[in-house]
């Protein structure tokens, strides 16, 4: 039902599904934490003057309002709430808002759904989760950390049942001071047309840079061979510097991402790449930007994305710069279904049904199911004293590995005794010590090929 009914653009997994989802979330859960970063949560809507501070989505935010409040409730616009279009807008005011109880610098990560009134599609949703991590620093921010979370987020990603793949990086301050120092001033402009280039290719990219930025067509190509330059380490510096194009930005810019990519490359090799063309559309990145593709799935676009922002919050008498990355959950998750990337061992979380001889041995059952779930080990009691026959295949459908039965004895006592009905094997087992394999206790995720 809810297959063929369900709304586009709001996905809903079946509870096998789920199983998968939930183990993704829990690995980057793990990551996350391992590596120091706290957990928030922030509210689901932002007023739509906060959302819409930066004015770029406009038209994809979903407004909320009471379908019963009167007439004289009805709010301006700058009043008005709308649910949250990502999650870094309202990590901005929850910094601003709560920094003096915070810790700087602040390490953060959040896994929440947001919602976008976009037009559906493969990787797209309107109703999607996101995995953030951040880095922010009151007034000030170390550059290490752009090294620390690419680190950590390659870590992340490699634990997730999904095909080889690259981190994409660049500098703003590399590509900005290079269009500097070839004349062209309006550095964010010519971004956006480069940000284009693997969506309409290079001989398009060029004559919007000329049609729309003022270049000519000699600045033209050198954005564009810059644009070109991709490299596992840092032999980029050297390419960019063959460009014969001076600059201090630029020169900053090089240094900063040779720190990155060097030390990327020295820790996960084959796992990250300068990649000249990146330019990322938002225009609050300041230093470091990221993007990341799967190997072989490179038309599903990038599955985690982020960069370096220098004034992204502010109150007007402190700033508070940081650096961060957002997972596309959704997206991963559609994509490892859809390819059937990862499976789940069952779709229930029981490992045990606990078998009726009669209806008065249903307490005596609700017993051996306490000793059972006090140790960890999920388990349903029959709800009626079918057949054994029937039990059993009721705990087949069900994707219940083990079946436990109950014998009354002369002096009152109870012997017991678990089946696998998977083998058939059928054993003595004592409900205040029996444990089942460890890989049957809860539903695992099988990683059964990555295209």
């Amino acid at each position: 039902m809810a297959r063929t009914t369900s709304l586009s653009g709001f996905p809903e997994w079946l509870p096998e599904e789920r199983i998968v989802e939930q183990h993704v979330l829990d690995e980057l859960r793990r990551t996350f934490e391992l590596h120091g970063f706290s957990s928030i949560e922030t509210r689901a809507v932002e007023t739509v003057e906060q959302l819409l501070r930066k004015g770029e989505i406009d038209k994809e935010v979903y407004g909320v309002s009471r379908l019963q409040q009167d007439e004289d409730e009805k709010s301006p616009r700058e009043g008005a709430l709308a649910l949250h279009f990502d999650l870094t807008v309202p990590f901005a005011r929850y910094v601003v808002e709560n920094n003096g109880y915070l810790t700087f610098p602040f390490r953060r990560y959040q896994i929440q759904k947001v919602w976008r009134g976009e037009r559906p599609q493969e990787g797209r949703a309107r109703e999607f989760t996101q995995a953030d991590i951040d880095v922010v620093g009151d007034g000030t921010l170390a550059f290490r950390y752009d090294v620390e979370l690419a680190l950590v987020m390659i870590e992340a990603l490699s634990r997730l049942p999904i095909p080889p793949f690259v981190l994409r990086v660049n500098n703003r301050k590399l590509a900005e001071g290079f269009y500097r120092g070839i004349g062209l001033d309006d550095a964010p402009a010519v971004l956006r047309e480069i940000d284009k280039l693997e969506k309409i290719g290079r001989e398009a990219v060029s004559a919007n840079l000329q049609a729309n930025v003022g270049a000519t067509a000699e600045q033209a190509a050198s954005a564009l061979d810059l644009a070109s330059i991709r490299t596992e380490d840092t032999s980029f510096v050297a390419q960019v510097r063959a460009l014969g194009v001076r600059n201090d930005l630029l020169e900053e810019g090089l240094a900063e991402l040779a720190e990155v990519v060097g030390e990327a490359a020295r820790r996960a090799p084959g796992k990250v790449n300068a990649d000249l063309s990146i330019a990322r559309g938002l225009d609050y990145y300041t230093g470091t930007v990221y993007e990341t593709v799967l190997v072989g799935h490179e038309q599903l676009g990038s599955v985690c994305s982020g960069g370096r922002y220098e004034s992204l919050a502010s109150t007007g008498k402190k700033n508070f710069p940081g650096v961060g990355l957002s997972i596309g959950v959704t997206r991963l998750v559609t994509r490892i279904l859809s390819q059937n990337m990862a499976t789940a061992s069952r779709a229930v979380p029981s490992a045990v049904l606990v078998a009726l001889n009669d209806d008065e041995s249903w307490s005596a059952a609700q017993d051996v199911a306490g000793q059972l779930r006090a140790r960890g080990i999920a388990t349903e009691v029959a709800a009626s004293p079918q057949k054994f026959g029937k039990q059993i295949r009721y705990a087949e459908r069900r994707g219940i590995p083990f079946v436990w039965f109950s014998t009354a004895q002369e002096d009152g006592s109870l012997t017991h005794e678990v089946k696998d009905i998977r083998s058939g094997e059928q054993i003595t087992a004592d409900p205040t010590a029996w444990q089942p394999p460890r890989e049957d206790v809860h539903p695992t995720v099988h990683t059964t090929r990555t295209p």
